[in-house]
């Protein structure tokens, strides 16, 4: 297992480090960092930035992906807005959590509580080439729904 360099910031203090829940888990457990005692509403339909106290170093060649936790999600509507989210690995300000309510009531969220989850991918850069003509294959130009049938949609 590589190793990953956290700072806990002020704000941070007192919260455990993201942490993988079990053995088998690809992501880490990103915690609010809010205010002891306090709480932040987040309104149907409104996003809200979430501080998590910490900023890390991911290596070069690697980037951390913030991503939602299911049962936020399934169970209170709640999602990343920007999922996933990306930490560059030239990035070393506070991690923040960008949540979303797409419930009908407001939802809070507390000092400690599990927002997310980061997962640490390698990344490749390319070189970008204009050219005049791609390479073809079987399925071609077709997008959306082409390589295979939707369930609900009658085919003939």
């Amino acid at each position: 297992m590589k190793n990953l360099e956290v700072k806990i910031l002020d704000n941070g203090f007192g919260l455990p480090l993201p942490k993988y829940e079990t053995e088998g888990a690809a992501g880490l457990d990103l915690f609010a960092a809010i205010k002891e005692n306090k709480t932040l509403l987040i309104p149907p339909s409104k996003a809200e930035m979430i501080p998590t106290g910490i900023a890390i170093s991911v290596p070069h060649g690697y980037e951390a992906q913030i991503r939602p936790r299911s049962g936020l999600a399934a169970k209170n509507g709640i999602t990343v807005l920007n999922s996933p989210g990306t930490i560059d690995s030239d990035y070393r300000g506070e991690i923040l959590v960008m949540l979303i309510n797409h419930s009908k009531k407001d939802f809070e969220i507390l000092r400690g509580m599990r927002i997310a989850q980061m997962v640490i991918s390698k990344i490749e850069q390319f070189n970008l080439i204009s050219v005049d003509e791609l390479d073809s294959t079987e399925r071609g130009k077709d997008g959306f729904g082409s390589t295979g049938t939707s369930i609900g949609k009658n085919e003939e």
